[in-house]
């Protein structure tokens, strides 16, 4: 089977390769899914037969009894209710893997992300090249020599993509593959970021963050970074205006000047180049503060994203939080109806600078035509109806941000249900446990530890089930980044009621569907403003869960708090930068032991690029050290519990 499967799997990259040289006429997409035993993380379906009812779980002894009281309406699609069975979990794991929601056309067609120096005909041959082993890390020759920023690549350089291969696959993980119009594109899913490949045996890890995935690097060689403007450090595309600049007509119909191209280029690239590998940008604050990408093992780790702000709605948020990544992170243009609220920017302007170097002829705007951006890209639009390019609705609050919809907008794909897509991947990402270390866990120490983390006073905020407390904690108190905990501020602007159509509304949505209000009123409205940084509120960020801590190196927030094997090899800069992980013990101990956090920031700040993108590893100066009195016995056994942690 297995030479069969490498068989099929070489045809299909050597279709690829030749469809880039000559086919024009050929259809199809590809993309991974590994068989359940080639997976090492477990799956837990106790909810099967149960409802979520805007993020309240209805068991199946539950549901039984109201059924058998007749009270099946309770349970109804018009009422909110999401039925978790067979069929919604196995969507669910097909969306995370498979699903791009159109993504592959603003990824390659707009930003170029396979038109530069990395090219999908290298990336094919680096991946035959493993002969069905395996990688945790890509290696890619460059195709062309190039100036990226400030940095020169020659052509035949390996580049670390830090994309994942699986063993026996011929893919990237993550990045499925199509090939229409005579055109190959490459999209992005779920698993490119949320899962890895065991760095020994190279089976999967679903739900483990991929930690030294190359996003930076991988957009920055893209022929259109400028089009992630938003992510980047742009204080006014002002400052990018000069003799180059072309003019178009804003939607006030006045004359309005597009920032040059390439000078924008140009300061994209230098801030992306400057993530950390498993760092990625999420916020469109037009600030460099990237996060560390997190774990998918969510069940019980509510509120969502790294300031809490996605807390109502189905799965306690967490369908809302999925959305994310494709109603935004992947289609920058969805956000052209917001820009002015949120850039100070008008939407015409927002959506030239876009589009004026777009990788893709078809979708290259250009402004001596004379025609508006709008206007021209109307023509072009693959999914008209909508803002942006990927497959979305608008919900019922459009084109207000709400609770339940933080983008504005719900990606669903025709011929599914609203929302569907995304309440399936929550519902299946539920059902995720940590692997289990291969270390085998001394139970009496790590009792111990237990003890130690109730003494520390940890158990404060990391308390119960799930360590923690499901609390938004102000950027004040903790010390961390405070730019990227006000980086909603702008959204409340355009604040509104949460409303979103019932889970069985079909896409496209009928005039008639129904529209339901998600209730918000249990919510603690200092816990909203907190992690919406709304009415003045300096911004917080939530109490994460500690299960699968293991896996989760490096630490905080901006994943700032890296030791490697040796303790010599203090921070970022001597590690995730030099191309060296993070060790999960040491770097926990940083966390809890100051003077080695000292050593950790000290070695961050010697860094520009870090600093440039506010990764510093500071924050959360809750100690288990000698100053608090405790001993280097208490640290060990500290650490060996929390790496223990299961699910309950």
């Amino acid at each position: 089977m297995r030479r069969k499967w490498v068989i099929v799997t070489v045809i299909l990259i050597g279709i690829i390769l030749i469809s880039i040289v000559s086919f024009r006429y050929i259809d199809f997409e590809y993309s991974y899914m590994p068989d359940r035993n080639q997976v090492l993380s477990t799956e837990n379906r106790q909810s099967l037969g149960s409802y979520d009812i805007w993020g309240t779980v209805v068991s199946k002894q539950e549901a039984a009894e109201l059924k058998k009281q007749y009270q099946e309406n309770s349970l109804s699609a018009e009422n909110g209710a999401v039925e978790i069975n067979d069929s919604l979990l196995q969507l669910g794991r097909e969306t995370f893997y498979k699903e791009t929601f159109g993504n592959e056309v603003f990824l390659t067609d707009i930003m170029g992300v396979i038109d530069g120096p990395l090219t999908i005909a290298n990336m094919a041959k680096a991946i035959v090249a493993l002969k069905g082993q395996g990688t945790t890390n890509l290696r890619v020759k460059l195709a062309e020599s190039a100036v990226i920023g400030d940095k020169t690549f020659k052509k035949g350089e390996l580049i670390d993509t830090g994309i994942d291969v699986a063993r026996g696959s011929y893919t990237p993980m993550g990045m499925p593959v199509s090939v229409s119009d005579g055109r190959i594109r490459v999209g992005i899913s779920c698993a490119a970021c949320h899962a890895t490949v065991d760095p020994t045996n190279k089976q999967v890890l679903e739900g483990v963050t991929n930690p030294d995935l190359n996003t930076g690097l991988i957009m920055a060689l893209a022929r259109n970074t400028a089009s992630y403007f938003t992510h980047s450090e742009i204080a006014s595309l002002k400052n990018f205006l000069n003799e180059k600049s072309a003019s178009i007509i804003n939607s006030k119909g006045e004359k309005e000047l597009l920032p040059d191209p390439d000078l924008l280029e140009n300061s994209v690239d230098r801030t992306l180049l400057k993530w950390p590998r498993g760092n990625f940008d999420s916020s469109i604050d037009m600030k460099s503060n990237p996060t560390q990408i997190p774990d998918a093992f969510t069940l019980g780790d509510h509120p969502f994203s790294w300031s809490g702000a996605v807390m109502a709605g189905p799965f306690k948020g967490l369908s809302s939080f999925s959305n994310n990544v494709h109603a935004q992170n992947s289609d920058s243009l969805a956000q052209t109806p917001s820009s002015q609220a949120l850039f100070d920017m008008d939407p015409e302007v927002y959506l030239g600078t876009i589009l004026q170097n777009a990788a893709a002829e078809k979708f290259r705007f250009d402004p001596k035509k004379g025609e508006k951006p709008s206007s021209f890209f109307g023509k072009v639009d693959p999914t008209p109806g909508v803002p942006g390019i990927n497959e979305m609705v608008k919900p019922p609050s459009f084109p207000k941000i709400t609770l339940v919809a933080p983008d504005g907008l719900h990606v669903s794909s025709p011929d599914h249900k609203v929302n569907e897509q995304n309440n399936s991947v929550a519902a299946w990402q539920n059902t995720l446990e940590p692997p289990q270390r291969t270390k085998k866990t001394n139970k009496d120490l790590a009792e111990q530890g237990r003890n130690v983390f109730v003494n520390a006073g940890c158990i404060s905020c990391h308390a119960g089930s799930y360590l923690t407390n499901n609390k938004v904690v102000s950027s004040q108190v903790l010390g961390t980044e405070p730019t990227r905990a006000a980086a909603f501020k702008k959204t409340e602007k355009l604040f509104g009621e949460s409303e979103i159509y019932a889970p069985n509304t079909p896409v496209p949505v009928p005039d008639n569907a129904t529209v339901l209000k998600v209730p918000t009123k249990q919510l603690d409205p200092e816990q909203i403003r907190l992690a919406w940084a709304k009415d003045g509120s300096p911004g917080g960020y939530k109490v994460p869960s500690l299960i699968g801590l293991y896996w989760g190196a490096p630490y905080l927030h901006d994943g700032g708090v890296a030791v490697g094997k040796s303790m010599k090899n203090a921070g970022v800069a001597n590690t995730i930068l030099k191309g060296k992980p993070a060790d999960p013990e040491n770097s926990l101990l940083a966390l809890i032991d100051r003077d080695l956090r000292d050593e950790v920031i000290k070695n961050n700040q010697s860094s520009q690029d870090l600093q440039d993108v506010r990764v510093t590893g500071k924050g959360h100066e809750f100690w288990v050290d000698a100053g608090s009195g405790f001993s280097a016995a208490d640290q060990k056994a500290l650490i060996e519990y929390l790496m223990s942690l299961k699910m309950p």
